[in-house]
């Protein structure tokens, strides 16, 4: 049974377009409600980040969760990872989301975590689908949920996050230009990383409803790079909008991606004898990465890009570390979920035991040159039965040999077949990558004629 509402990461979208609509909202809190109501007297969590419609739909999944007699606690803006950690805390069945991650502020999504903060699972996800396919009901008025304000859920996160460091980590000394991305860690990762004893420059940490993301966080570094080095601090920490991804700066101006900080994590994680297995990557993970973890004998697996799939290969090694190049860093052995802020402290954590900046803690990883070009791809056609294409593939693959890889991967969110290739030698991989992408575009073209 195919979903109609629920994508890889919830449900997402623009602002008053369907299915991102105040009314579509409130029958989803009743539907979510109605089912887990079906466990006895529920209650569920609710958290939002910092944009603007997250009121409207924070007021719209409370009444419908009230209507179908779920108790209901507001923590207000907070990260998405804080939300699955407090769901535990508070043994709630279930918790909510109201986010876009790194998404413009005009978009907004629905996401949710079962009791144990992980992801729904599947059936339950379908069971709120069905749910929704029935008229809206009210219980009555001496069953409506109850609805409380969670006045101590930033305090509870700060603390939690500090705990999953050991008790003697001392940052004093270290000067840290953090970006919060105008999102919802904009009041927790000050505290968190000062508390520690670290000297916190802030940047983009005055949320307004829409400069989430604006030319900030995770997803542009570009301010904090040049802040860093105006600054001459240590480093920088760059979060997204709801706290779930992770980028950071070395004092030299230089970016870390989500590869190399799974790369430092896994390495000290090994000189700890605390890494239980190997690690979890994607199919976008740079070759690089791969190659360092081999050397130092710690296995690897690639997952489908997405972080629920990066944690359901984590799950079935038995794992505890997994992550992807755009920095969700999921530290399993701390938490269920991916946590920027946490995974930043592990970093920090590495620093201060090894007594080496993040640029020597990366160098033990070479990242490969990887060249990406989006190709139009009209239709959703199956180009593994693409002879030509196929071909093209392996054309190339051979004369990369063992010094590289290719990569087609159909985007899940715009209507384009990614061509990667990647290898030791940066003018032949874009040149790869151009002749690949333009027999691809060829082919496709040759499809669409048909």
């Amino acid at each position: 049974m195919s979903r109609k509402y629920f994508g890889t990461d919830g449900i997402r979208g623009e602002v008053g377009q369907f299915p991102i609509t105040p009314d579509f909202v409130l029958k989803l809190g009743w539907a979510a409600g109605c089912v887990f109501a079906r466990e006895g007297r529920s209650k569920i969590l609710i958290g939002k980040d910092t944009r603007i419609s997250g009121y409207m739909f924070e007021s719209a999944l409370e009444a419908g969760l009230s209507a179908a007699g779920v108790d209901v606690l507001l923590t207000g803006p907070m990260p998405t990872p804080a939300i699955a950690y407090l769901t535990r805390t508070f043994r709630a069945n279930a918790g909510i989301v109201i986010s876009a991650s790194h998404n413009v502020y005009s978009d907004n999504g629905i996401k949710f975590f079962s009791g144990d903060g992980t992801k729904l699972p599947d059936s339950i996800e379908r069971a709120i689908e069905a749910q929704m396919d029935l008229s809206m009901t009210t219980v009555p008025s001496v069953d409506l949920g109850k609805v409380r304000r969670v006045d101590d859920a930033a305090g509870r996160y700060i603390e939690f996050c500090k705990g999953t460091v050991s008790g003697n980590l001392n940052l004093r000394g270290l000067k840290i230009i953090l970006d919060c991305a105008n999102g919802a860690t904009y009041h927790v990762a000050p505290k968190v990383l000062a508390e520690l004893g670290a000297e916190v420059i802030e940047i983009a940490s005055s949320p307004d409803g829409v400069n989430i993301n604006e030319a900030c966080g995770a997803t542009d570094t570009t301010r904090l790079q040049k802040v860093v080095m105006a600054e001459e601090a240590d480093l920088g920490v760059a979060l997204d909008g709801d706290g779930d991804r992770l980028m950071l700066v070395d004092h030299l101006g230089e970016l870390v991606d989500g590869d190399e900080i799974l790369f430092i994590i896994a390495r000290s994680l090994l000189q700890q004898q605390a890494l239980s297995g190997g690690v979890v990557g994607t199919l976008m993970s740079n070759f690089g990465l791969e190659q360092a973890l081999a050397q130092l004998d710690v296995p690897f697996v690639r997952a489908k890009v997405g972080d629920r799939y990066v944690i359901e290969q984590m799950q079935q090694h038995g794992w505890v570390l997994g992550g992807e190049s755009s920095g969700h860093i999921v530290c399993g052995n701390l938490t269920t979920t991916g946590d920027g802020l946490v995974a930043a402290l592990q970093v920090l954590k590495a620093i201060q035991e090894h007594g080496q900046s993040l640029h020597e803690l990366k160098a033990g990883m070479h990242k490969m040159p990887q060249v990406m070009i989006n190709v139009s791809m009209p239709g959703r056609p199956d180009l593994s039965q693409v002879a030509p294409v196929q071909e093209a593939v392996a054309a190339t693959e051979s004369e990369l040999g063992s010094r590289g890889r290719v990569l087609l991967r159909p985007s899940g969110t715009e209507p384009v077949v990614r061509v990667m290739v990647e290898g030791e030698d940066g003018a032949e991989v874009k040149r790869l990558c151009q002749e690949l992408a333009a027999r691809v575009e060829k082919e496709l073209a040759v499809l669409a004629s048909q």
